[in-house]
């Protein structure tokens, strides 16, 4: 665990419902447009048709990034959620960096809604060598999910990394994976992108390096942590998730260190609207139709 009396980052003002905004009053977007992903997590399980199911690495459907600006624009006209629309997202359903349709997506919605904010969700695996381009299409922030701090803790976390033609397993995957991981989040945090970093709690997993990995993020620069209970599903299926009050312990010692997010209702990739208060896409596009 964690020791001393680090001193907590001063956490950086904005409006992105994500990182600790206004969230009953800006709405965002998630364009499922990635299905792709270059490692795999214990806990995943992604499902491509799954509408009545609340979770990241879901989706309806994928998009084509001109099905994603469409939908961009539908939801720009919405009568309760139009006028609050301020961020645009891309996480999933699966690593958005190892999709090429991402950045056609991301340049589609930058020449359309300029005002936009874009920001994406990302394992970290490719976030240095696609920075520069994310820094080019005027992304706002990104969010990079860390669940070890240790090779050892990671290889319980993850079953495979995939970099290039190369898939590591164990201990080896792990390494690469956090070695880029946080190379990732500090040259993001350095080239003045705020970084959220996302970490599921598994308890008896890597429950013991949350502490220590808030002081390591925020001494690379992350400027938010968001700790998130494992569903159980995939080689967790059997585990029993953390409670509300272990969470909630978790969360205000880690919030000594680093700011926390707490609203977070583990999204889809494909959710639209308000935080907690999504709107029914399947509803939205008949109307449209």
């Amino acid at each position: 665990m964690a020791t001393g009396c680090p001193m907590m980052k001063a956490k950086r003002q904005t409006d992105h419902p994500c990182f600790g905004g206004d969230h009953a009053n800006t709405g965002r977007i998630h364009l499922p447009v990635a299905p792709g992903c270059n490692i795999k997590c214990g806990f995943c399980e992604r499902k491509f048709d799954c509408a009545n199911e609340s979770r990241p690495g879901v989706t309806s459907q994928i998009l084509s990034p001109e099905q994603a600006l469409e939908r961009v624009r539908l939801v720009s006209r919405h009568p309760k959620v139009g006028g609050k629309l301020k961020v645009v997202g891309i996480a999933g359903p699966g690593d958005p960096l190892a999709n090429p349709k991402t950045f056609e997506t991301f340049e589609l919605v930058r020449e359309a809604f300029p005002q936009m904010h874009l920001c994406l969700s990302t394992n970290g695996l490719l976030l240095t060598e696609h920075l520069d381009r994310l820094l080019s299409l005027g992304v706002h922030s990104v969010t990079v999910t860390v669940n070890a701090l240790t090779p050892e803790t990671g290889a319980k976390v993850y079953e495979w990394v995939r970099h290039g033609d190369v898939r590591l397993e164990g201990e080896a995957g792990a390494a690469l994976l956090l070695k880029r991981q946080f190379e990732g989040i500090r040259y993001a945090a350095a080239a003045g992108m705020m970084v959220k970093v996302n970490s599921v709690y598994i308890p008896g997993v890597n429950d013991h390096e949350t502490l220590d990995l808030a002081v390591k993020v925020r001494d690379l620069g992350a400027d938010v942590m968001n700790i998130i209970p494992m569903i159980p599903l995939g080689i967790f299926k059997g585990l029993e998730p953390p409670s509300d009050v272990v969470m909630e312990m978790v969360r205000n010692k880690a919030e000594l260190i680093l700011a926390q997010a707490r609203h977070c209702k583990q999204c889809r990739a494909d959710a639209a609207g308000l935080v907690g208060q999504d709107l029914d896409l399947e509803e939205l596009h008949a109307q449209a139709s």
